[in-house]
């Protein structure tokens, strides 16, 4: 499995999520249709899918492209307010990417209450570490906004996506480490792993892909915060306050 990242915006991230064996991929999150047919180009794939991880228009204005509404290249997401819908999704649903790229939903509700993280392994080296595309769910050392929904469900949200494997590798939806890992050191000052983090962002202007779920364990705030939803709903507000 290969995976592209391409920035777009200021801060978004769009995905190919590329099948080696056959060339095939699927994008994740389409806003400019120029970049993202540009990358399909220049490594040489074919777009078969297109994964939104929720319905806000930084991740899905790019769906309005006629190749990407065909059988041949559907639209999958989590509810009809997905432009472009063709395959509607739900917790726990399955599909191959190619000939060996397994793809399991797993339903985050808060952000959105159609937000779905893809967790993406590769049949054909089953040795190698899967790849979760979070979206605006779990950002490296943060999370999103509770914009249709409440700590409780992003308590549970982040939980569910602890039960990945260590290794599996964090793809979020915004370039947000900096201020994230500032945030997380003003709660958790003595956190060394958050200082390690504060290192890799100020030596690498792109940072997803290079943290685990493991990594997330350590160093975000929020990920660490037990069960008490009124903390999280807490913690969510200082984080939308925070000026550091």
């Amino acid at each position: 499995m290969k995976t592209i990242a391409i920035p777009n915006q200021s801060d978004n991230y769009s995905y190919l999520i590329v099948d080696e064996a056959t060339n095939k991929a699927a994008v994740v999150d389409t806003f400019d249709i120029a970049k993202v047919e540009a990358a399909a180009e220049k490594h040489g794939v074919q777009i078969v899918a297109n994964l939104s991880t929720h319905h806000h228009r930084d991740h899905t204005g790019g769906n309005e492209a006629s190749k990407y509404t065909s059988d041949q290249a559907p639209i999958y997401g989590g509810s009809a307010k997905v432009p472009q819908l063709a395959k509607l999704l739900k917790d726990k649903d399955e599909f191959t990417i190619g000939d060996n790229l397994h793809v399991k939903c797993f339903a985050t509700p808060c952000h959105t209450q159609d937000s779905i993280c893809y967790y993406v392994t590769d049949k054909a080296d089953k040795g190698a570490p899967g790849g979760v595309f979070t979206g605006d769910t779990l950002f490296i050392a943060g999370c999103g906004r509770f914009f249709e929904g409440d700590g409780a469900e992003m308590l549970t949200a982040l939980n569910y996506l602890a039960t990945l494997p260590d290794d599996t590798v964090v793809y979020n939806g915004h370039e947000y480490t900096t201020g994230s890992a500032a945030f997380g050191k003003s709660v958790d000052p003595t956190n060394e792993a958050i200082a390690r983090l504060q290192k890799l962002a100020e030596e690498n202007k792109i940072t997803t892909g290079l943290t685990t779920i493991g990594d997330e364990k350590e160093w975000n705030v929020f990920l660490r915060m037990g069960t008490d939803p009124a903390k999280m709903d807490k913690l969510r507000e200082q984080k939308n306050n925070f000026r550091g």
